[in-house]
């Protein structure tokens, strides 16, 4: 169905009120039009639903669009509809809809007055559905976020598999897929399973000017994202958590620290979630806090920063996720916080999965760290993983690396070294085998290679794995190195590469950023700026209080808390229950007199106090806490309650520590007349009341293992705290 560019444009003004197209979408929608396939990949914010949405509404019969979530079909449903008067012009199929809403539905696509039908695949497969529309007059297909089709993509899906089945079931048409996150291995692999390889390739630029990309190290990391979002005091924002649980907490920490935020997340109920995503379009709410469940979709052009709390597990996760930021073109501030206990986390989540899933699972995420943890022009990196090239120049400072540039050196000699290893070896191993490789420590599978490897084995030693690690990243960017993809990542040498290694050359390697130093570092003590003086006097004061009470100094106060006090200058018991390990209860039993001396201290030197970052923070809930604490009053035996939330004794005692040390009072006493009788009781009381720490160490040290079981020396000690400490 040919149709001149002046009747496009004329359909463009009159249907949706713009006078021209965005980038490529009238290529696009041409080529739709007369009658050929086409694979979109068009980055957050560049119109790809327009591709679809015009071309259906001025084509003869039903365009079914196949989308992977109800929100975001309801959310196009929705706006497509504002631009017509009949509410029938558009439909959602899903298994939200009951009987009656969906005779209604196609009642209306039978009578002609529906246009587009978006429609999940897992619906798309039912017998019911495939048998109606193989009576429509279907005027072509659309597959919207189409990386959900490739297992090396970010967002597999397996229904999505099926849906050239289901196309050829129902009668073939042309096809449109559209993703704004596809690695050339994703597209052709999309491309192969829609049986679509001679389908019109439309590449826009993954370059998004606007966005400044900036990785941190994770410590104190509520704090840091508190003062961001107070710094951007009105603008909208995501902040992106792992887990539901992470969601819940971060919201209400956020929420009682003033700011206004709400969560999103599968586990909350629909009208929850549609409320939420409501307000938040609204301008009713300034920050979502929210799993990756949200975002897909979502039409908010004025979002002006994403924090990742966690890391994402994909690159293509994280562009899709960052992509949310400045659709407007105007500001977007993108913040990761990285560390690498959140890579454990990540690669915990892929046991148990087929293996092959778990490579690519590991593959994925090993991409992720080395953008997390490269020097390099984040901009050049991340456009270099979407195979396309950037001058690191034109990155104009948008990132942090460019911004502040780590130093460089000449890396010629440690890039031949690692050429050579992955010559030598018959390019057999990934990165992490050839890190190994280069500093001279073996595995099973570099032991297997031993006799082909001997004379590069270790030639790297004067280095750490990390530098080594940094070679290959900075090489594998620069082409003189490949991945290969259908191996799982195994380090192959390019042309490029070979050359270099006949006929050496200058290459400046760039040094990495240590982020777990930064965060080890900086977590031993919080804020960094203690003031000495202040110190001092509140452990003196703490001294004294303990000795008139005949207490271990540290089961009033422990130092941690000591070093907040002297950092944030609390000066009201609510300000004093915010301080760490302290709580409601403790700074109302001992806070008072911390109080009136910092008060007055803070008078007599003219102190400002960082009073805006004295940060509120939230009662981390357990979710077994409740059935616990009513267990201790039904005097349950550690066994039942353990056996009862699938536990082991161990898991369940240190949640029962957890629970008093944040001030609740819990009574054990039924449980230790149980273990040891009341002289025995006596002496590991007295044992704790004279303890400097009154840890579980001394305890452990101070008493034989055949006169007190550690479960009992934890229970007492528990139940000291308990009675003494809060």
């Amino acid at each position: 169905m040919g149709i001149s560019s002046e009747t496009l444009h004329k359909n463009l003004k009159e249907i949706f009120g713009f006078n021209s197209f965005k980038g490529r979408q009238e290529q696009i929608i041409q080529n739709l039009l007369d009658g050929k396939d086409g694979m979109v990949i068009m980055p957050t914010g560049g119109g790809k639903s327009m591709c679809y949405q015009l071309p259906s509404l001025i084509s003869d019969g039903l365009a079914i669009i196949i989308s992977p979530l109800i929100a975001l079909m309801k959310n196009q449903v929705d706006a497509i509809r504002t631009f017509n008067e009949q509410e029938s012009i558009a439909h959602v199929l899903n298994s939200s809809l009951s009987k009656t809403q969906i005779n209604i539905v196609m009642e209306d696509i039978k009578s002609g007055k529906t246009k587009m039908l978006y429609v999940a695949p897992e619906s798309l497969i039912k017998e019911e559905y495939v048998s109606f529309l193989k009576s429509i007059n279907i005027s072509f297909f659309a597959i919207d976020e189409a990386h959900c089709i490739s297992e090396w993509g970010h967002d597999f899906r397996p229904e999505y598999r099926r849906i050239r089945e289901i196309i050829d079931n129902i009668g073939r048409k042309p096809i449109i897929a559209l993703t704004a996150t596809a690695t050339p291995k994703v597209r052709h692999d999309i491309q192969k399973n829609l049986k679509v390889l001679d389908a019109t390739l439309f590449l826009d630029s993954f370059n998004r000017k606007n966005l400044f990309y900036d990785i941190r190290p994770k410590h104190d990391v509520e704090k840091e994202m508190i003062k961001f979002i107070r710094d951007h005091s009105g603008k909208s924002g995501v902040v992106y958590c792992l887990s539901r649980k992470k969601v819940e907490e971060i919201a209400e920490t956020l929420q009682v620290n003033g700011i206004n935020a709400l969560p999103y997340h599968a586990g909350l109920d629909a009208k929850t979630r549609i409320l939420n995503q409501d307000a938040f379009i609204m301008d009713d709410c300034d920050v979502i806090v929210a799993t990756i469940a949200f975002g897909m979709g979502i039409d908010k052009p004025d979002i002006r920063f994403v924090i990742h709390h966690d890391i994402p597990k994909s690159l293509e996760g994280y562009y899709q996720e960052t992509g949310r930021a400045g659709r407007d073109d105007g500001e977007g501030i993108l913040v990761t916080f990285y560390s690498y206990k959140d890579i454990e986390k990540l690669e915990k989540f892929l046991s148990g999965k087929p293996v092959s899933e778990q490579e690519i699972g590991r593959q994925l995420i090993m991409e992720t760290i080395s953008f997390a943890e490269t020097a390099m022009c984040r901009r050049k990196y991340l456009l270099h993983y979407f195979g396309e090239e950037f001058e690191s120049d034109d990155c104009n400072n948008m990132c942090d690396n460019c911004r502040n540039p780590k130093p460089t050196f000449e890396g010629k000699e440690f890039v031949s070294k690692l050429l050579k290893s992955i010559e030598v070896s018959k390019e057999t191993f990934k990165a992490k085998e050839l890190a190994k490789i280069m500093i001279g420590e073996g595995n099973s599978l570099i032991n297997q290679h031993m006799g082909s490897i001997t004379e590069i084995f270790g030639s790297g030693k004067d280095k750490g794995v990390e530098f080594w690690h940094a070679v290959i990243r900075q090489t594998y960017v620069k082409e003189i190195i490949t991945k290969e993809i259908e191996t799982y990542g195994t380090i192959k040498l390019t042309d490029k590469g070979r050359k270099f290694l006949k006929k050496p050359y200058s290459f400046m390697l760039t040094e990495d950023h240590d982020y777990e130093k930064t965060s080890s570092s900086s977590t031993s003590q919080k804020g960094g700026a203690m003031d000495d003086v202040l110190f001092n006097m509140l452990k003196q004061l703490r001294k004294s209080i303990a000795k008139k009470q005949s207490l271990p100094p540290a089961i009033i106060f422990q130092e941690s808390s000591l070093i907040d006090m002297a950092n944030n200058y609390p000066i009201t018991i609510e300000e004093m229950s915010q301080i760490q390990g302290v709580g409601i209860g403790k700074a109302k039993k001992f806070g008072n007199e911390f109080i009136i001396l910092i008060d007055k201290y803070v008078k007599e030197n003219n102190i400002e106090r960082p009073s805006e970052m004295v940060i509120k923070t939230i009662v981390k809930k357990s979710s077994n806490k409740v059935y616990i604490i009513q267990s201790l009053d039904k005097k349950l035996s550690i066994e039942d309650i353990a056996r009862a939330k699938g536990l082991n004794s161990d898991e369940l005692i240190k949640e029962i520590e957890t629970i008093v040390e944040s001030g609740t009072k819990l009574d054990l006493q039924y449980m230790l007349d149980d273990m040891i009788d009341d002289y025995e009781q006596e002496e590991v009381f007295d044992f704790f009341k004279e303890s400097e720490n009154f840890s579980l160490e001394e305890a452990r040290e101070e008493f034989e293992e055949d006169e007190y079981s550690d479960e009992a020396l934890r229970i007492s000690r528990i139940q000291f705290i308990s009675k003494v400490g809060n």
